[in-house]
């Protein structure tokens, strides 16, 4: 349990740090969810180091309970850490998948590889865990973590008219311009400009108009 903590205090200690807001800690017996409840349109940078210091913490006090002669739980810990890292969203692996995707591909895109490999991974780890692991408790692990990939999935519409909305109510400077044609070419910590017949229009007028067409439509 002491392993979930430090890994979640990790993630909580980086975020207070950067002003995100936190809505609750959740510790399970093979891992917790810092739930944040903050805008998408963060930095990109500022999440990534948020995810990673989680890993990062669970490292650090890997190695403080191999100098205190701890050795009774690091092969755990390495289980925990491995499994955690795995390129499956939501697990922290996938998280950071997909915020380096972020960086160079648009939101929507970077979702749909991140998940394309989430599931790909998910096989691999089914058919990997029935030839090689015998413990039911963690096969059930396993099966709950299938739901929570889907209940993920499930809400990726709703993610990203989140992050056109904010896009929309918030006046967010980016330093980086991006000139696209469609709304699904968006990325994160980039400003838009839309080519729209012949013309070039801001982001906040393509934005104002699409909502206004969804409100009227």
């Amino acid at each position: 349990m002491s392993i979930i903590i430090i890994h979640e205090l990790g993630h909580l200690l980086t975020a207070k740090y950067y002003n995100w807001k936190i809505d609750k800690i959740y510790i399970y017996p093979l891992g917790g969810i810092t739930k944040i409840n903050d805008k998408i349109n963060r930095p990109l940078k500022e999440e990534l180091i948020i995810v990673l210091m989680g890993p990062i913490f669970q490292i650090i006090y890997y190695y403080f309970l191999k100098i205190l002669g701890v050795e009774d739980i690091l092969i755990f810990n390495l289980i925990l850490l491995t499994f955690n890292l795995l390129p499956i969203y939501p697990l922290d692996g996938g998280k950071i998948l997909n915020l380096l995707f972020s960086f160079c591909l648009s939101y929507k895109l970077s979702y749909k590889i991140t998940f394309f490999i989430s599931f790909f991974s998910y096989i691999v780890l089914v058919f990997f865990s029935l030839l090689h692991l015998h413990s039911f408790f963690f096969i059930i692990v396993i099966f709950l973590l299938f739901f929570k990939i889907l209940d993920e999935y499930s809400k990726k519409k709703f993610y990203f008219n989140k992050f056109l909305l904010e896009r929309y109510l918030n006046n967010y400077r980016f330093k980086k311009i991006k000139f696209i044609k469609k709304i699904d070419s968006m990325y994160r910590d980039k400003t838009h400009f839309f080519r729209k017949n012949n013309q070039i229009v801001t982001e906040k007028e393509f934005l104002k108009e699409y909502f206004n067409m969804i409100i009227y439509k």
